[in-house]
């Protein structure tokens, strides 16, 4: 795998996967499906501005991580991407909804988002590795 296209598909990927956070949890979900005393007051700026980098951090992870298994294919990468999904996100989603007040709405868009996420990374990975 060359190294500049494999930076080209993870920015290309963590851009997309970027929009995925915004449209499956962002602010038109977060606003009308979320209690308001869960949230920290005043300014998201400076935790917008943290978690923006960790789309392309889970996209490159990925790559690699299909990449060491072998996965080249498109559909290989996207059960892959499944697996991550029902060993990750989803349970960890799960359980901070069974202790943590979460409406629901969010928490299954939440889940949906990753799920999503994780597809595009898998197509990512597909491009590069093919």
């Amino acid at each position: 795998m060359h190294w500049t296209r494999l930076i080209f598909v993870v920015v290309g990927a963590g851009i997309v996967t970027s929009m995925t956070d915004w449209f499956f949890a962002g602010d038109w979900i977060h606003r009308r499906w979320t209690y308001p005393e869960i949230w920290r007051k005043g300014s998201e700026s400076n935790a917008i501005a943290v978690s923006s980098a960790l789309p392309f951090v889970t996209c490159g992870a990925f790559v690699c991580l299909a990449a060491w298994l072998g996965v080249t294919s498109l559909g290989g990468a996207l059960r892959l991407a499944l697996l991550v999904w029902i060993v990750g996100p989803l349970p960890l989603i799960l359980t901070n909804a069974a202790f943590i007040k979460l409406h629901r709405v969010f928490v299954v868009s939440y889940s949906a988002g990753w799920l999503v996420k994780l597809c595009v990374a898998a197509i990512a990975a597909a491009l590069a590795l093919r």
